[in-house]
């Protein structure tokens, strides 16, 4: 095996045991005394005596020390007796198989939403290309699917199935119970994998190939197959990650429509400091993940055959440049988020009047919550620290991206596991260590987000070098720092810095996401995420409650999705006019 290999290798082995090691050693990690946590969730009126206190330890085993535990925990991890429930003594693995059941469930449903939803997306692009007029079509459906993250799409269909069509929404009784979870969790992946086929498939029918088929009189349905192949396997990697992506926004749809997932289960847990059911179902979750990206990546090889042991693989043709229209809805996003923060400024955020739950009217806008507090006053706040604590994410992703994609065989294992793991499975680690903060929701988004931009860097630091004026410096006397610092670095961080930006209104869409599912900031702090999950509450009571932070949101979301439509890659031609595709600035993880 080459070194190159070896380290590639190794640095996938220490990445896991880390992973392993941070899990096992969570309750000595943690900065609260779980003790404590246990003593008020067993009894809230016991004093908390450091007799108490003592005893709870020993009965928790937390008085053998740190090595000793985490060696009792593994060893019984891999026997299949991950141990006990603080809570309940009871076994914590029968209960977490019964919710990733329940999980899966909801997931298979969900993925047949969004294979219909893809279907019907790509559908009109298959046809304008039989016809000879390839371009993609569908793409304002695809885009209105894409930007409604699964949490706040969650909290539009609980108003819409709960509140006006009397539809279940509450709850795992019956068939009906898994309509609106399955539409939450659906219907963004479908729209992004529709939305990226439809692309592929539009390029594809422009090769020649197409046109040599079309000609010599092979059928519609066989051309049509033929596309599919020749599209599919470019995206599979990335339709893996689509539904990586799933097992965490179930987490969310799960808290909305209160399903007794796995992901209900671990938040839960996680808030209760029941430590021993927190590492088991992180465990679980990051293991659906796992199989999800591997059976993604065994698709893709499964699909390319021989083209991939030959090193035969297909070069893509290129993508269309985008239209100046595609600048329209950035635009207005961003004019109605700028129009509700300026309107907010000169109000209160943390007055609260007499009268809870007020309608809209002209002296608050879009009403008051259960506090009686100004919400387009909160939205406003809210806008100011999320974006500016976004700016400080994004500036830390930047960073640790471009370190990391310049040793890219030693960071490989960290990006592969880091694509694997959801922001919620991170927010909800970090929240059991520090508790629930704006900070620890920071670090949470940081931890999972540097990695598309690191795989991106070490992208573009490959090509640099195989571009005739870096090559040639060597045989020049340039140093291996030099070469790398004085040329090939200064032509990558432009391009690095605009990915990141326009991953600026994801970052704020993570952030919101951990705050609504109480990861992130605590009451009475004006974050969008906490706002929304706040009107959730009492949508029933009073509907309008939600509108400012559904606004708020829906703009930002609008924004982050049409910005990387809007930049999407151009195409070059080489000097054999075979037309590839320049390295995108909107490359996702």
């Amino acid at each position: 095996m080459r070194a190159g290999a070896w380290i590639v290798t190794a640095s996938r082995v220490v990445t896991v045991l880390g992973v392993v090691v941070i899990l096992g050693m969570l309750p000595w990690l943690s900065d609260r005394d779980p003790a404590l946590s246990i003593l008020r969730a067993r009894s809230a009126e016991q004093e908390a005596t450091e007799e108490a206190l003592d005893a709870i330890r020993r009965d928790l085993g937390l008085d053998v020390g740190p090595l000793r535990m985490f060696w009792g925990w593994f060893t019984g991890v891999i026997q299949g007796d991950p141990g006990t429930s603080w809570n309940t003594g009871r076994p914590v693995l029968p209960g977490a198989v019964d919710a990733l059941g329940v999980s899966l469930t909801l997931m298979s449903c969900a993925m047949i939403v969004a294979l219909v939803v893809a279907s019907l997306i790509v559908l009109p692009t298959l046809r304008a290309g039989l016809r000879g007029n390839p371009r993609r079509t569908g793409g304002a459906a695809a885009a209105a699917m894409t930007s409604m993250p699964e949490f706040l799409l969650a909290s539009v269909l609980v108003i819409v199935g709960a509140v006006w069509l009397s539809f279940p929404a509450y709850g795992w009784n019956g068939p009906e119970y898994v309509v609106l979870p399955a539409l939450a969790l659906g219907l963004p992946a479908g729209g992004l994998i529709g939305r990226l086929l439809a692309d592929a498939v539009a390029v594809t029918f422009t090769e020649g190939w197409v046109t040599t088929w079309t000609v010599a009189g092979f059928t519609r349905r066989r051309i049509t197959g033929a596309v599919l192949r020749r599209a599919l396997p470019g995206l599979a990697s990335q339709i893996g990650l689509v539904m990586v992506a799933m097992t965490g926004g179930a987490v969310a749809v799960e808290k909305v429509f209160a399903i007794p997932g796995l992901g209900r289960t671990t938040l839960g847990d996680a808030q209760s400091q029941d430590l021993p059911a927190l590492q088991i179902d992180v465990l679980l979750l990051l293991a659906v993940s796992a199989v999800l990206g591997i059976s993604a990546e065994l698709i893709r090889r499964a699909m390319l055959g021989s083209a991939l042991r030959g090193g035969s693989m297909p070069i893509p043709s290129g993508v269309f440049a985008p239209s100046p229209r595609r600048w329209i809805a950035p635009i207005v996003a961003a004019s109605v988020l700028v129009v509700m923060v300026v309107a907010g400024l000169p109000r209160d955020a943390y007055y609260s009047t007499r009268e809870k739950f007020a309608p809209p009217s002209a002296e608050f806008p879009f009403g008051t919550d259960a506090s009686g507090r100004d919400l387009l006053a909160r939205v406003s706040e809210g806008a100011i620290s999320t974006v500016s604590l976004s700016l400080a994410v994004t500036a830390g992703c930047f960073v640790i991206g471009v370190l990391f994609g310049l040793i890219p065989r030693v960071s490989r294992g960290l990006v592969e596991v880091t694509n694997a793991a959801p922001p919620v499975v991170a927010g909800i680690l970090i929240a059991a260590i520090w508790g629930p903060s704006a900070g620890g929701a920071a670090v949470a988004v940081l931890i999972v987000t540097w990695a598309p931009l690191a795989a991106h860097t070490a992208a573009l630091v490959e090509e640099a070098r195989s571009r005739p004026y870096i090559a040639i410096l060597p045989t020049l006397g340039a140093s291996e720092a030099r070469i790398l610092f004085g040329s090939i670095v200064p032509s990558v961080l432009p391009v690095i810095m605009r990915h990141a930006m326009l991953r600026l209104p994801g970052v704020a869409l993570a952030l919101a996401a951990l705050g609504f599912l109480g990861l992130g900031p605590r009451p009475p702090t004006p974050d969008w995420g906490l706002i929304l999950s706040e009107g959730v509450a009492g949508v029933e009571r009073a509907p309008w409650v939600v509108l400012a932070p559904l606004a708020s949101l829906i703009a930002l979301a609008v924004l982050a999705v049409s910005l990387a439509s809007a930049t999407s890659g151009r195409t070059r031609r080489t000097v054999d006019d075979t037309a590839v595709p320049v390295a995108s600035a909107t490359a996702s993880n």
